[in-house]
């Protein structure tokens, strides 16, 4: 809906990466009572689950033009905004030695300057419906390893950003950092075979489901509180 305002009676969800894996998974979720942005790059795949919803609408943007971001935002033309979900964001593993500044450069727009972007975008609007930040951050943004220096440090990056932003929004808009570690999705596959991981069990990660419940818990969380911090870990190492 770029000609006219979006109205509607449901308060509004923003998810970035709401076509695949965790973002899906919470559009699904707040979906029953929020009227949902799902956020992605591909047409037809945000489209898809756009169907899949009560209410809801496209929200596409390429989140590596920083320029794009606060457009994209603009033109959806919104009367109101109480929940942003930064679920989107690239994950790989390379030791420092093999690492390009360029690769680094990609994860660090897409996982943080992205996020801090959409969100300055989205402040006023937030601000008016005293809503909620949530940032799906993960278990390396307290650890590194090798070969997670990029990723690893991106996520540190998100959680000083979200904590910064938790203290110059409290008692404005509510803002919590949520660490799963391993989830089943198709990242999850692909940087397993990455790290010569042949055999896949999903059975043994959190499914994104989970970290919808948690997001849930957060959003419904009642006006007095907030939820800071969640930690999500697999019962298996």
């Amino acid at each position: 809906m770029t000609e006219q305002q979006t109205s509607t009676t449901r308060p509004v969800a923003l998810i970035t990466g709401a076509s695949r894996g965790i973002g899906k998974a919470i559009a699904a979720e707040l979906g029953r009572d929020h009227h949902i942005l799902v956020g992605g790059t591909n047409p037809e795949t945000v489209d898809a689950v756009v169907q899949t919803l009560p209410s809801a609408e496209p929200f596409l943007v390429d989140l590596t033009d920083l320029d794009a971001i606060a457009p994209a935002l603009q033109a959806v033309a919104l009367s109101r905004l109480d929940v942003v979900v930064h679920s989107a964001g690239l994950a790989w593993m390379n030791p420092v030695a093999e690492t390009s500044p360029a690769q680094f450069q990609e994860m660090f727009t897409v996982n943080v300057f992205a996020v801090a972007e959409l969100t300055r975008a989205a402040l006023p609007l937030l601000r008016e419906a005293n809503g909620q930040v949530l940032s799906i951050n993960s278990g390396a943004g307290f650890t590194a390893g090798p070969g997670s220096s990029m990723y690893s440090g991106t996520k540190f990056a998100l959680r000083a950003l979200t904590d910064a932003l938790r203290e110059e929004e409290r008692g404005q808009v509510k803002v919590t950092s949520i660490h799963p570690g391993r989830v089943d999705t198709d990242m999850q596959v692909a940087l397993q075979q990455s790290m010569g991981n042949e055999s896949y069990d999903g059975g043994i990660y959190i499914s994104p489901q989970a970290i919808a419940e948690a997001a849930r818990t957060v959003v419904d969380m009642e006006d007095a509180s907030m939820v800071e911090s969640i930690s999500i870990r697999p019962v298996q190492k």
